[in-house]
């Protein structure tokens, strides 16, 4: 087998392969001999025509039978010859395929690049530290209250934080545009749902009051045509509603798992909760800066088959998201969902992934099973019945396998600490989970 490579540009490369044209017709004759048992040609018997004769009916056939293996394993053999690991599928360009002649082909591909890792000793890392307070709790407290609210109709005008029940028609140049009409539509007033203005000229209206109200749309907004737009809206008010927060009682607290009933025991278990709310905030905080150092500290050319495989998985989880657009076969999912939307995020997750990558092999790390452990008890410890939720994880290869990658790059942020300079930061606890620019 004759095989040479070259380098394209940057992280390409064209191997071209050469295969003896002996092989391709002795495993096309095995092939043949083994079909020839009960192959049936007119002028002989089930399984006696000669191979001359069966090669001439079928040989080409064959051949292309055995074409795919052929290619699999001398590429296969080629990449190992000369040392190369590629990264995505290779496009393969068959240059010569004639009966008699060598078999001769070109793979091109992507390798993975070289990575020359960074000192972590410039890292510099800010772990934020919460005591949870009897006022978080209070706070917490009503959280889960404003989950259990119910509505009450009221005869006055509406304010801030009221459900207002409303018809309403948009026009622009005095048209109606797509999207701007409903009837019976609920809206609370503060959520910011509709576009800016809208929820400030409803408050102070009362069931059966209307009003016209001059808005533009924002330069950003979603569709082309509505960018920046002054519009209209007529709007009809139905109903106003309050919200009721129901009383912290023994009822409350079974909504809520606590059959016991018991408040003091109530507010134990929500600071339990909350414990390991901060605990995951904060290490998410650390994780996320030391990411992001290690992506500035070390610049990485990414292999565009893997940008293009992870665009096509993120594209493929929001998908899942949106439930119904994967049956949908009349959507054209590249053009409602674009490459450019996953860019950044696809570019992120190659960066790492290939950054981790050299890290894990440079400290020679592995898989600490007893974290994997600790880990599965910990997200489980949430759930009303623990032991179920272990189980799950350990009886699912998947999830486990998900569980030891979280719990690697856990290893590596603890590796990268471990040089960094790190300051603690006291902060409310409010702050300290919250997400950055919230």
């Amino acid at each position: 087998m004759q095989v040479s490579i070259e380098t394209t540009s940057g992280l390409e490369r064209r191997l071209t392969v050469g295969v003896p044209a002996e092989q391709i017709d002795s495993r096309a004759d095995e092939r043949l001999k083994e079909a020839a048992k009960n192959i049936r040609i007119n002028g002989f018997r089930k399984g006696k025509a000669p191979l001359k004769v069966i090669k001439k009916q079928y040989g080409e056939g064959v051949r292309q039978e055995i074409l795919g293996d052929v290619i699999n394993t001398s590429l296969q053999s080629a990449f190992e010859q000369e040392k190369v690991q590629p990264a995505g599928q290779p496009k393969i360009e068959i240059t010569q395929f004639e009966s008699g002649k060598d078999l001769e082909y070109a793979a091109v591909f992507e390798v993975y690049p070289e990575v020359a890792l960074a000192s972590f000793d410039n890292f510099s890392v800010e772990k934020l530290a919460a005591d949870i307070t009897e006022a978080d709790i209070d706070k917490m407290v009503e959280s889960l209250r404003e989950q259990q609210a119910s509505l009450s109709v009221v005869e006055r005008a509406a304010a801030d934080g009221d459900s207002v029940n409303i018809d309403y028609l948009g026009t622009k140049d005095g048209e109606e545009f797509a999207g701007g009409k409903a009837e019976k539509q609920d809206l609370v007033l503060g959520s910011n749902s509709m576009i800016p203005g809208f929820e400030d000229g409803v408050v102070g209206l009362s069931a059966g009051d209307k009003k016209t109200l001059s808005l533009s749309f924002p330069e950003d907004y979603h569709a082309e045509e509505l960018k920046g737009a002054a519009v209209e809206f007529a709007v009809t008010v139905n109903s106003v509603s309050e919200k009721v927060l129901p009383e912290v009682n023994e009822e409350l607290l079974k909504k809520f798992g606590a059959d016991h009933g018991d408040l003091v025991k109530f507010r134990e278990d929500i600071k339990k909760n909350m414990v390991r709310e901060l605990a995951t905030a904060v290490k998410n905080k650390v994780k996320t800066s030391v990411m992001d150092q290690l992506l500035e500290a070390n610049a990485v050319e990414l292999p565009k088959a893997l940008i293009a495989s992870e665009t096509d998985a993120l594209r493929e989880q929001m998908m899942q998201q949106f439930g119904g657009m994967q049956q949908n076969k009349d959507l054209d999912l590249k053009s409602l969902l674009p490459d450019d939307m996953f860019k950044e995020q696809a570019d992120r997750r190659v960066g790492l992934g290939l950054l981790l990558s050299e890290v894990v092999k440079e400290n020679k790390l592995s898989v600490d099973a007893d974290k994997v452990r600790v880990a599965i008890e910990e997200l489980a410890a949430s759930y009303d019945d623990p032991q179920e939720v272990i189980n799950y994880y350990n009886q699912n290869p998947q999830l486990k396998s998900g569980m030891e990658a979280s719990v690697l790059e856990d290893m590596v942020v603890d590796l990268i600490m471990g040089q960094a300079t790190v300051t603690e930061k006291t902060v409310s606890y409010e702050e300290a989970i919250s997400k950055d620019g919230e």
